[in-house]
């Protein structure tokens, strides 16, 4: 056996990430890695871990894997290029672009599954869209311009902001620019800005809110629940959700009470101690309503603590869990 050339690795790694047009820091997010692991990898130092140098080597086609984990990362990476190539075009300040930042969620079902045709796909995940904050992730709309579309064997939606190609929209911020993609095998992705960078009292960038990260990631795991139910091959299947939520631009931002201010979590943290955040779970979909403050409380005391807050309880997310399972929007 050949020992591995780490060097020659790494050079051809930078090569192809340059010749795609990649960024550190696009690279970083297409493998699901933060930028100080992707600035080690491109040192050359040795001492990542072999799933997070993989991670970084898939995404320019030097890792070639058949495996369940590998499929997601080749659709995640598929997705964000998907993404970049309709917004390459428009001001690097359109709200199109998330120019302060992002935030994005995938998933895959795991387990006994029916695969649909695309029409009917598109029909289920109208039938799985959550609603009970405001506007819903992976949302179906029928206005023409805006529906979703069959992209390379997916159904893609893209919110693209006002004026583009002469749409109209009542909303035209960042936080209702989502993009997302969804697979009739159960794979789905969606990228979205943040709500907190739309507001008049704080500049963009500057706060994270406590309680909105609750309410998002709470909804795309129910979302995940709902679709399960829908797409399982028959009632006695137990789908496995395994889910990602990366969390991008941190940087300059307080962790900050502010989307619901008569919510328990009257946290104030210190300013992000990482420009990016990767949480992950895996979790069986059949019981994600009755389990979900259990579900979301350590992803949400991992991504506190990039703002320096320790020792959230539990019972504190049940409580804003319990206000988001209470509240159902129109």
């Amino acid at each position: 056996m050949t020992p591995l050339n780490w060097p020659a690795l790494v050079e051809e790694t930078i090569r192809r990430r340059k010749a795609e047009k990649l960024t550190q820091r696009e690279h970083a997010a297409l493998a699901s890695v933060s930028v100080p692991t992707m600035a080690a990898f491109e040192r050359g130092e040795t001492t990542l871990t072999l799933s997070k140098a993989f991670d970084i080597l898939r995404v320019v086609g030097l890792v070639d894997e058949q495996t369940d984990q590998g499929a997601q990362e080749a659709f995640v990476r598929d997705a964000f290029e998907r993404w970049r190539s309709l917004t390459k075009d428009l001001p690097k300040d359109s709200p199109g672009c998330f120019p302060h930042g992002w935030y994005r969620f995938d998933y895959w079902l795991e387990g006994e599954l029916r695969t649909p045709s695309l029409t009917a796909f598109e029909a289920i995940l109208d039938k799985a869209v959550t609603r009970h904050t405001g506007w819903p992730l992976f949302w179906v709309p029928k206005r023409p311009e805006i529906a979703p579309r069959e992209v390379d064997g997916t159904i893609e939606c893209w919110l693209a902001p006002e004026g583009h190609d002469g749409i109209k929209r009542g909303f035209d911020d960042a936080a209702h620019s989502d993009f997302w993609r969804a697979t009739p095998t159960g794979r789905l992705f969606l990228i979205r800005g943040y709500q907190e960078d739309s507001q008049e009292t704080f500049s963009p960038g500057t706060i994270m809110d406590t309680t909105l990260p609750i309410w998002r990631m709470g909804e795309a795991l129910l979302h995940a629940e709902k679709l399960a139910i829908l797409m399982r091959a028959n009632d006695q299947a137990s789908p496995t959700i395994r889910f990602r939520a990366v969390y991008s631009g941190l940087s300059g931002r307080v962790l900050r009470s502010w989307a619901n201010p008569l919510a328990d979590l009257l946290i104030e943290g210190h300013a992000a101690r990482s420009d990016e955040a990767m949480l992950e779970a895996v979790l069986p979909a059949q019981d994600v309503t009755a389990r979900l403050a259990e579900h979301l409380f350590p992803l949400i005391a991992s991504l506190y603590e990039r703002f320096g807050v320790v020792g959230l309880s539990e019972s504190r997310v049940r409580a804003e869990v319990d206000r988001l399972l209470g509240h159902r929007s129109r």
